[in-house]
């Protein structure tokens, strides 16, 4: 058989992916949801048998949604506290893994989980492959995993992939020389805006500044709000899931008193579009994050991203924005930006030609199914699965 023409049973664990599947408000449907989300329905329109392990959310313990087969472990909050961690989390993690069947097991970010995906596919003699989710990945440090148990699990599932998956250049020599994880660097996918998008020279005059996240303090939704009272003259949207946490309301309580800030709280993707259309910009204000799935969908429409953040320095070398350091340059560059129109549609073309060269499914996912291929046939598997293999103990 052709090797292009082999096909995988790929597994995807990722534990809140059901809104994102689902295409709901349930769950926390944040960029790794969303990634993995378009990777699993592309890879079953490219004739993969694909299961994907979610949180149990309501309706029956396993479902159909789009072609691929979602797998319930169980309720977030199910269990005992203290012993939730084993059962039933890790026991029905074991359950899902083993029902799924697959070649190929696939997580993306850094957690306890990771280790224990790499656990059970050793022991049972399946492929592994992690995907780092964001730069703290990468660190030495590991800020983002505050326990002992979740920093060991996470080294340990580095330890026995198969291959590694960066999202970026910088995460990969991170990745090497904090953790000592060999890597390659495969960018996120963005799917085409539907229809036709409109000329950004008419977006040009509303001057409507578009921010687009979850409002939490990794965000920094706060240095917005700064920037508001220093752009008067924008309109700023604020749109994204609010917490109960005291940072995520004080930051909602101050925008409302803003004139110029309208919160809209979460969105679903028709409503995201919507936003996009009549955007001027993207802002971005986080500190640390992986490659933003909203730079993407923003370049896709041609809006220019204006961001404290930029992977790989793309923004600045690219000229597909703007990298600031702080909320006065983010001031200066969207006056800058908004007084010479030919400025903003040669940055608007410059941003949606990079996206249709770079980051559309057809040019990046290819890439992934090279990858669970590549290590299905070292595995020498494929074509076990059709032929109704007995799973592993």
């Amino acid at each position: 058989m052709n090797r292009q023409n082999q096909k995988s049973s790929i597994c995807i664990v990722c534990h809140k992916a059901y809104g994102a599947l689902s295409g709901g408000f349930s769950g926390h449907v944040g960029g790794i949801e969303r990634q993995l989300s378009i990777l699993a329905r592309w890879l079953v329109d490219q004739g993969h048998e694909v299961s994907v392990l979610t949180w149990d959310e309501g309706g029956d313990p396993i479902e159909w949604i789009n072609g691929v087969r979602v797998i319930k472990i169980c309720r977030q909050k199910a269990g005992l506290p203290g012993l939730r961690f084993v059962h039933p989390k890790w026991t029905g993690l074991v359950r899902a893994m083993r029902l799924a069947d697959a070649d190929v097991y696939y997580q993306s970010g850094a957690e306890c989980v990771t280790g224990q995906v790499a656990m059970w596919c050793k022991s049972n003699k399946r492929k592994f492959i992690f995907s780092t989710a964001c730069d703290s990945n990468c660190s030495a440090a590991l800020p983002a995993l505050h326990t002992w148990r979740e920093r060991f699990l996470y080294r340990y599932g580095l330890r026995n992939a198969d291959h590694i998956v960066t999202q970026t250049e910088k995460q990969r020599k991170d990745l090497m020389r904090n953790l000592g994880a060999e890597s390659g660097v495969i960018r996120y996918a963005c799917p085409k805006p539907s229809g036709s998008t409109r000329p950004r020279d008419l977006a040009y005059e509303n001057k409507r500044i578009l921010w687009l996240a979850r409002v939490c303090r990794q965000k920094r939704p706060d240095r917005l709000l700064e920037l508001a009272v220093l752009c008067p003259e924008f309109i700023f949207d604020l749109v994204g899931p609010v917490y109960p946490d005291a940072y995520s309301q004080d930051v909602i309580a101050r925008a409302k008193k803003l004139k110029n800030v309208i919160v809209h709280g979460s969105a679903s993707r028709e409503m995201v579009s919507a936003y996009y259309e009549k955007a001027f910009c993207l802002c971005c204000t986080s500190d640390n994050e992986g490659f933003p799935n909203t730079f993407l969908e923003a370049w896709s429409n041609g809006l220019p991203v204006v961001s404290t953040f930029d992977p790989d320095s793309l923004i600045a070398k690219r000229e597909l924005g703007f990298s600031v350091e702080n909320v006065e340059q983010m001031a200066s560059m969207l006056h800058h930006l908004a007084d010479s129109k030919d400025l903003y549609c040669e940055i608007s073309s410059r941003a949606r030609d990079y996206f249709l060269a770079h980051h559309t499914p057809e040019v990046v996912l290819p890439q992934y199914e090279e990858v669970f291929r590549s290590v299905s046939v070292d595995q020498g598997r494929l074509g076990n699965h059709a032929a109704g293999r007995k799973e592993f103990v």
